[in-house]
């Protein structure tokens, strides 16, 4: 009883609960994950409540010990849960709503499992149907769901109710599809109990009974009733509205159906008609149950109907029919004292999900009333119009307060082609033709000739008319079944997709007032989507200035243009670029052309790309407070103020967040950008889906066995289209524009679809975050190629042992649309012996690309330079992309005026109409003011839309045999050139930066105050015999030490011993790069790159021990404290608190010289030594003439010995240095000795003297 809580309450709401979000997602109700955080916080609630309760039950005295095991783990299951509901309800977002749901039913599945008891206490109760003797059928009632308890949460669920109960076939027989079939449907009452409770056990029934008992139980108080006795009953008429049923199963191999369904009322049933080949059966049929009784009180039946139910069978020609799926539903109950009105008649049509085993099957579109026959007979019920349809027979359409409105529609498709379809039965497809059904109508497509030559359509658009609902959420779905055209006139279904909303493809007819008003849009809204040249910041700092007029015509002006001071301040910069050069000044150096690669472009555009994303999850973070805070208020009066007050709050979020980006700009170097994409570009182009839709075609018939067989591999091909869903008539104005093909009806401007050679460039510049491929935790990745019979395996430039390989490389591949169109970039691992594995792939449908309005061909590059590393990559230049875009979608322009000024449509731009090329000279052009026309194309009126801009774009890497699993993801972009067009030029050379060499040469000059280690033997003095070593990060091997400073007594070293160190550098990156074997058994060498850092550490040398180690500094090479002018100057702080220190880099200092701290074991003492750093650009001469390791020529400092050599200067260190003032005090107080001395000597002889007067 311990669990039984949790189980009456938590489970059954939680189920109806999710079945409302995924209702309110279905019906495209807003505020689905509003809902869904109410769902989770009633969870974790829920779970707290169990929790406190079990606490206190825990100890009881009658639990063993499984019970209370079993207990302990379910608190701690539900405490685990309610805190991760907590936290799932916080990450609920809009875009994160579908994969949290999923979480969410495992949270149901969870609570499921842990309410079910892991032996069964009380057995099960089983009702058998038995013929002659013999078991036909069975039905078996858990213990549980009976059991009976005072308090109402505790109660089983089927306590005291009259419940239906499905018999099914017992053994094996009663499994799969057979098994799905209802035996029999009986209606019964249970009730399972303590002894003492016995007296409510009639309790749930309904009321109106008289019970008869037998004799002999007179004394007992309430001996079950032999049978009872209704008095009262009620008679009912049942109205089943059967209109539609939609998404059914397929059950025969055509990939189509022949319903019918078969609806079931307590003991009564009837069938709709049979509608041949479809899967959405519109049957419009009305089933009339008459005279049936019910028993109990009239309230009773009004509140809790009996259920119906509703089975759908497919009817074969030959044998029983097939079961294709179930569903119940409730009637809405009328009873005679009540009138037949609004809100509650006539029903609203419902959907009502089928089930077919575990899995579902599709919706069935009914309504169900159960009307009460009063005393004046049928006469009061509503009137049925009789059969208004002569042709179906005495069949009785359901009514017009009921059914849907409908009106006539015009399905218009357009039939592009078929791809990748597989082979059927072995034998592969010549000659298909796609079928499309909807609604009982639909329309064939042309028959392709030969599928391998050209597998698209010669009729384009096709179109047929059929009524459907007023109402878009009753639209039928519509069915695409793709055939193949076999010899004698045979056809085999290859696939079918089901369309299930048509709502995506339904045109609208705006009216022309609406049409004009979109066009007056105010330019500036668009200046977030602008780009990231530095127009975010359009404030009045920013160099770009905007301005917005209204001009009479409905015009909007948009002027970048460089304002006269901005034009100064540059030319100045330029001429004084150098001057007063401190470390600071250099950064904001305008940056050296001849310096910047299309990776400066890359990197500058990747910074720019984490700042949105730390921007956006900012915003999202705020939004998501907000909308939390509206929640808990909840007060829908408010609702309108916040309306008023939301738009200036978000002014000024816009303004902070504009306002710290301006000094940052200011500090970066001016680099043109490209935009870097953490996705697909599919992702932000809708698939590129704009015209042209790519249908998956999946395998007919689904066998029950392969239930569990994904998506993925049920997939056949894919048809290439596209449906457009409008009323007839159109209105005129649309037919009888310039230009209106009737032939092509709503796919005006559609692209003829034969066969074009195209020329594509791939580019791919780097892969992360692979999965290791090799036993070492790595992989030596490279890239293979595949389009059409086109295959390059870049095998013998692999990248040894990498999970984040840089590739840089660009391939060009010659391609005919629509036979190679499908675009694999995969990532193998080389492998030394053995074929080489597949770490990930991704494939690029490239023919929606090519033919998309986005023009995803070439992106739009952010400047127009004819120069220099962001060179112009398209053959065609903007304003010839321009007027052609112009043309294509009927926009009047472009047309170019005097001050920098383009009108296109009714929009005016303006811009800088200058452009220099190699030698600096300066030419009039009118390709700036096409390129900003180009970036704002999305707000051109009717014909706009966002152009692809020039990008990179993120890809995820997939295996096959890893469904569903990130393998790493690949950044790369692509451009498509028509063969005939102009031959683009050259491609972008994106190969990796070669590293440069330098050589970095250290003086270790002094070392000040370094802790003595060593006792002298025999004196017992302090002294370290000091030497200094040094390398660079990574080159530990390649370490080099300064000869030893011995004996010194005073912490002082002497050395002038110059180290070289030798090595490459990416000047881009700030990066070493290493190249060695990982070990001696390794084939080839592992390139590595890692931070310049130089250490350098004092040492104590020993001869006999290891020597001792006293201090060290670990330097950037690229940001380090500037060296200390004396030794006295430099302290501890130098190290520790870098923030506030001027910081220097070596690398364009080029010479740098000081005293630095070294610091010691115990972090607090510390040991400085003078070191002189030098960076060389490597030259042959420097090589040859320089050798490290060796002391500078001149005078060698001399205190370094060996005290029994020298014996004077022993003396003179240890005495003079540590005696020294105790020797002057010692000779002074002599001295004063001696004088009182020769005083008191002398005094007698001149006082005898003075008194004798001699």
């Amino acid at each position: 009883q311990g669990l039984s809580w949790p189980r009456g309450t938590s489970r059954l709401p939680k189920k109806l609960w999710l079945n409302d979000v995924q209702e309110m997602i279905k019906t495209e109700k807003p505020h689905p994950e509003r809902r869904l955080r109410g769902v989770l916080e009633e969870l974790s609630s829920g779970c707290l409540r169990f929790v406190t309760l079990a606490d206190k039950d825990q100890h009881h005295s009658s639990r063993t010990r499984l019970d209370r095991e079993r207990l302990k783990s379910c608190m701690r299951e539900l405490e685990n849960m309610g805190q991760q509901a907590t936290t799932l309800r916080s990450q609920v977002k809009k875009n994160t709503m579908k994969d949290k749901l999923k979480l969410v039913q495992n949270f149901l599945q969870k609570l499921r499992f842990l309410a079910d008891e892991p032996q069964h206490t009380i057995p099960d109760i089983f009702i058998w149907m038995m013929s002659n003797n013999k078991r036909i059928a069975y039905a078996r009632v858990p213990s549980k769901d009976i059991l009976y308890s005072i308090v109402d949460e505790e109660m089983g669920k089927d306590c005291a109710k009259v419940k239906t109960v499905f018999l099914k076939l017992p053994g094996k027989r009663g499994f799969g599809p057979a098994g799905w079939t209802v035996q029999a449907k009986m209606e019964i009452y249970l009730w399972l109990g303590l002894n003492k409770q016995r007296k409510d056990f009639l309790s749930g029934l309904p009321c109106g009974f008289e019970e008869k008992k037998i004799a002999r139980g007179q004394n007992l108080p309430s001996f079950p009733p032999i049978s009872l006795l209704y008095t009262k009953k009620q008679v009912f008429q049942l109205r089943a509205h059967m209109y539609q049923a939609r998404s059914l199963f397929a059950a025969d191999s055509s990939g189509l159906s022949d319903p019918f369904a078969r609806v079931f009322f307590t003991s009564q049933s009837q069938c709709t008609e049979v509608l041949n080949e479809t899967l959405c059966p519109t049957w419009d049929q009305l089933l009339v149950f008459d005279n049936v009784e019910l028993y109990g009180e009239a309230h009773e039946m009004r509140d809790d109907p009996p259920i119906i139910v509703i089975e759908i069978y497919d009817q074969d020609t030959v044998g029983k029919a097939d079961f294709m799926g179930r569903t119940f539903a409730k009637p809405v109950v009328k009873m005679s004292d009540e009138q037949y009105c609004p809100p509650r008649f006539p029903p609203q049509l419902e959907y009502y999900q089928i089930y077919r085993g575990n899995s579902t099957a599709g919706d069935l579109l009914a309504a169900f009333e159960l009307l009460q026959i009063g005393p004046g007979g049928k006469s009061d019920l509503p009137p049925i119009d009789g059969p208004t349809d002569m042709d179906r027979g005495p069949i009785l359409p359901v009514p017009l307060g009921i059914r849907p409105v409908l009106s006539k529609y015009r399905v218009e498709i357009l039939f592009w082609g078929l791809r990748d379809l597989k082979r059927v039965n072995l034998a592969q497809v010549d000659r298909p033709r796609v079928d499309i059904e909807g609604a009982g109508k639909g329309v064939q497509s042309a028959l392709i000739q030969n599928y391998k030559k050209n597998p698209n359509f010669s009729t384009l658009v096709k179109w047929f008319e059929v009524d459907l609902p007023e109402n878009e959420l009753l639209h039928p779905p519509l069915n695409i079944r793709v055939v193949d055209c076999r010899a004698f006139g045979r056809y085999t279904l290859v696939g079918s997709h089901a369309v299930s909303s048509l709502r995506k493809f339904i045109y609208r007819v705006g009216n022309g007032g609406t049409r004009a008003k979109k066009e007056i849009r105010c330019f500036l809204l668009s200046v977030k989507g602008m780009g990231t040249t530095g127009w975010e910041a359009a404030g009045p700092e920013s160099p770009w200035s905007f301005s917005s007029v209204d001009l009479p015509n409905s015009e909007a002006v948009v002027k970048v243009d460089l304002s006269e001071e901005e034009k100064e301040k540059k030319k100045k910069k330029k001429k004084g670029g150098g001057g007063g050069g401190g470390g600071e000044e250099v950064e904001e150096e305008e940056p050296d052309e001849s310096m910047l690669d299309w990776w400066s472009k890359y990197f500058a555009s990747i910074e720019t790309m984490k700042e949105q994303l730390r921007q956006q999850e900012a915003a999202a973070a705020e939004a998501e407070e907000k909308e939390e805070m509206e929640i808990a208020e909840g007060f829908k009066g408010q609702a309108k103020s916040k309306e008023k007050s939301k738009a200036p709050k978000e002014d000024k979020k816009k303004k902070q967040q504009v306002a710290p980006e301006l000094p940052e700009k200011k500090n970066k170097q001016k680099i043109d950008e490209l935009k870097v994409f953490n996705k697909e570009l599919e992702a932000e182009f809708d698939n590129f889906e704009d015209w042209l839709h790519t249908f998956n075609l999946l395998r007919g018939k689904i066998g029950d066995n392969d239930d569990n067989a994904t998506e993925e591999e049920r997939i056949v091909g894919r048809f290439k289209g596209s449906l457009c869903v409008y009323k007839v008539p159109l209105p005129d104005d649309i037919t009888k524009e310039a230009g209106y093909d009737p032939t092509f009806g709503m796919f005006q401007g559609i692209p003829s679809n034969d066969p074009i050679n195209v020329l594509v460039r791939v580019y791919i510049v780097r892969a992360t975050d692979l999965h290791p491929a090799d036993i070492n935790g790595k992989a030596d990745p490279y890239i293979a190629i595949k389009l059409g019979k086109t295959d390059i395996k870049d095998k013998e430039n692999y990248i040894s042992k990498q999970l984040n390989p840089v590739f840089g490389k660009s391939f060009d591949i010659e391609a005919t649309f629509p036979m190679e169109s499908m675009l694999t970039v995969a990532v193998y691992d080389w492998d030394l012996v053995g074929t080489d594995d597949l770490i990930g792939e991704t494939k690029i449908d490239l023919e929606n690309r090519y033919y998309s309005k986005h023009r995803a061909t070439c992106g739009v590059a952010q400047t127009y330079s004819i120069h220099g590393y962001n060179v112009w990559r398209d053959p065609m230049k903007p304003s010839q992309i321009l007027s052609k875009l112009c043309k294509e979608g009927k926009v009047d322009g472009p047309h170019f005026g005097p001050g920098g000024r383009v009108k296109v449509a009714n929009r005016v731009f303006t811009g800088p109409t200058e452009i220099e090329d190699e030698n600096g000279q300066k030419k009039q052009t009118d390709e700036h003011l096409a390129l900003t026309v180009l970036r704002h194309w999305e707000d051109i009126p009717r014909a706009g839309c966002k152009l692809v801009p020039e990008h990179v774009e993120t890809r995820p890497l997939l295996n096959p045999d890893k469904p569903g699993i990130e393998q790493g993801r690949l950044e790369m972009w692509v451009d498509m050139f028509p063969m005939d067009m102009p031959a683009p030029g050259p491609a972008t050379d994106i190969s990796p930066r070669k590293p440069k060499k330098y050589e970095l040469r250290v003086i270790v000059w002094n070392t000040d105050e370094v802790i003595l280690e060593d006792d002298d033997y025999f004196t017992g003095e302090k002294s370290s015999d000091i030497f200094v070593r040094g390398w660079l990060k990574g080159q530990q091997e390649d370490k080099q030490d300064t000869d030893v400073h011995y004996h010194s007594l005073t912490g002082e070293g002497n050395f002038n011993w110059r180290y070289i160190f030798p090595f490459d550098y990416l000047a881009a990156e700030e990066k070493i790069v290493i190249s060695k074997k990982e070990s001696m058994f390794s084939w080839d060498e592992t390139e590595y790159k890692i931070p310049a850092r130089l250490t350098l550490q004092v040492w104590d040398a020993d001869h006999f021990s290891a020597d001792d180690f006293l201090g060290a500094i670990e330097l950037d090479l690229n940001r380090f404290p500037r060296g200390a002018k004396t030794s006295k100057l430099c302290s501890l702080e130098m190290v520790t608190n870098e923030a506030e220190l001027p910081m220097v880099s070596i690398f364009k200092q080029k010479r740098v010289k000081g005293w630095w701290p070294f610091v010691a074991r115990d972090e607090n003492d510390e040991l400085e030594p003078t070191i002189s750093l030098a960076m060389l650009p490597t030259l042959p001469m420097a090589m040859a003439s320089v050798k490290s390791g060796v002391s500078f020529p001149g005078s060698r400092p001399d205190t370094s010995f060996i005290w029994f050599l020298n014996p004077l200067k022993s003396i003179k260190y240890l005495i003079c240095t540590r005696y020294k003032w105790l020797i002057i005090k010692i000779v002074l107080a002599l001295l004063l000795l001696i004088m009182v001395a020769l005083f008191l000597y002398s005094m007698p002889g001149y006082m005898v003297k003075k008194l004798l007067g001699a």
